[in-house]
């Protein structure tokens, strides 16, 4: 195809170069200027909401200030549940918005619940923090566990799959995980019943 018959936005892209004739997409560094623009006012207009605990100033050994932004973390889990569909979760603590993406406080921490025949376990990774700062609160249809600590923030409100019995649950911390494990409640069996005859 000659540059006369070339659409309109091809011609504008072409530069000539001395000793390689006509070069397509020549303006390319100025697409990426423009891709470069773009990311910082993004990146500006990011940072400038974000909660006061993810922005600190560090001096490198040669006496110069930096920036440090995060950390900033948003993820899924997917497991297969006994039914066969997917469960889908996020965490983190970066969730999308209406006007962007939205960084809170509490870190949502990564969780699996795993239901059996009797109990329903429910595993956390909590990294970084230690066991008396971990406050869990348990009703019959929901675990909510949340860590408010100056280096850490967690929080995280579990619906599970069935009623359980709070009063009766146990709990371990190592590692960085939590495990805890929580007795369902017994389902009572409906009387069968009999047939009765008209006399």
């Amino acid at each position: 195809m000659s540059e006369d018959n070339s659409p309109d936005w091809s011609r504008k892209k072409t530069r000539r170069f001395p000793y390689f004739g006509t070069l397509p997409f020549g303006d390319i560094d100025e697409v990426f200027k423009d891709m470069e623009k773009m990311m910082e006012d993004e990146w500006k207009e990011f940072t400038a909401n974000l909660p006061k605990e993810y922005i600190r100033e560090r001096r490198l050994p040669g006496g110069r200030k930096v920036k440090e932004w995060g950390p900033f973390v948003h993820g899924y889990s997917i497991t297969i549940g006994p039914d066969g569909k997917p469960n889908v979760r996020e965490f983190g603590n970066v969730q999308p918005g209406r006007l962007g993406p939205e960084v809170k406080e509490e870190r949502e921490p990564l969780v699996d619940v795993i239901s059996t025949n009797g109990e329903i376990k429910v595993v956390v990774e909590l990294p970084g923090v230690e066991k008396k700062d971990i406050k869990l609160h348990g009703t019959e249809e929901a675990l909510t566990i949340s860590v408010d600590t100056e280096g850490r923030k967690y929080f995280k409100e579990i619906k599970l799959p069935a009623e359980v019995q709070p009063k009766e649950a146990k709990s371990v911390y190592k590692n960085g995980v939590l495990e805890v494990t929580l007795p369902k409640v017994e389902e009572k069996k409906k009387p069968k019943g009999e047939s009765l005859k008209i006399v």
